[in-house]
């Protein structure tokens, strides 16, 4: 689990959300209308899907009519209930989208502190609240990406980037399973330099296969915002540490 206590973890989760909403603010009407990275979302779309899923991670740890499990039931597809939210935000103006996203962060964010360490959250397969909070904090510096770029905004990694790093290391099997490929079976270390100068690392000294670079790039990677093949600067040694690589995937 992440080294960190779960208050801190949320701690980090509300200043990740908090940098995006400050980028958000005071941009205008037609900016919110700007095509991301992502096909066919928009920056709207995009703080939608924040808003509908972090309204969703509340009724999933509350026991709530719109938790993961009883919206799972009633959609089609994992895409059809992304969508929920996407199109709800359709209807409203940028600045009431935004408005809709602090609500449901700000909930989310009290209702994660109350969290039982000891109690699974009924997310996917089921999650510790470490691990869960460390899952909603990557998927908002996933989709801030995305929102950056639209805008033309800098990036703006910090140390919190170790981790979305844990959280892909974590997923490493699924991410496995969903390319069809067996989960290397021997250790792997990963030496990932933050932002701030320090090294973060995992896994035994003497691994044959081990992951070496900028942590920005790896956790790029592991959300699929950047290509293998894109990132010369991430080494890989050992034909485990390439495949982790190549399948990398840090969410559901």
């Amino acid at each position: 689990m992440p080294d960190e206590a779960v208050g801190e973890l949320v701690d980090d989760l509300a200043a990740e959300q908090q940098a995006l909403v400050d980028l958000l603010e005071p941009i205008d009407d037609d900016s919110w209308l700007i095509p991301t990275p992502a096909p066919g979302w928009d920056v709207r779309d995009t703080v939608a899907h924040l808003a509908d899923t972090d309204d969703i991670a509340f009724d999933t740890c509350t026991g709530g009519p719109r938790s993961l499990g009883a919206l799972g039931a009633q959609c089609a597809s994992p895409e059809d209930l992304t969508l929920l939210g996407v199109m709800a935000g359709r209807k409203l103006s940028g600045a009431k989208v935004l408005a809709w996203w602090e609500h449901a962060r700000s909930r989310e964010l009290d209702v994660l502190r109350a969290l039982d360490p000891a109690v699974r959250v009924p997310w996917g397969l089921g999650m510790r609240p470490p691990s869960f909070v460390t899952a909603r904090m990557m998927e908002t510096w996933a989709h801030g990406l995305d929102i950056r770029a639209a805008l033309g905004a800098p990036d703006d990694d910090t140390d919190r980037l170790r981790h979305i790093a844990w959280i892909g290391l974590r997923a490493l099997p699924y991410a496995c399973s969903v390319a069809g490929v067996e989960t290397p079976p021997g250790p792997l270390r990963v030496e990932l330099t933050l932002p701030s100068g320090a090294v973060w690392v995992q896994g035994l000294e003497d691994a044959p296969d081990r992951i070496t670079g900028p942590a920005g790039l790896f956790c790029r990677v592991f959300v699929q915002r950047r290509d293998r093949d894109e990132v010369p600067d991430l080494l890989a040694e050992g034909d485990g540490a390439r495949l982790a690589l190549r399948v990398a995937r840090a969410y559901l």
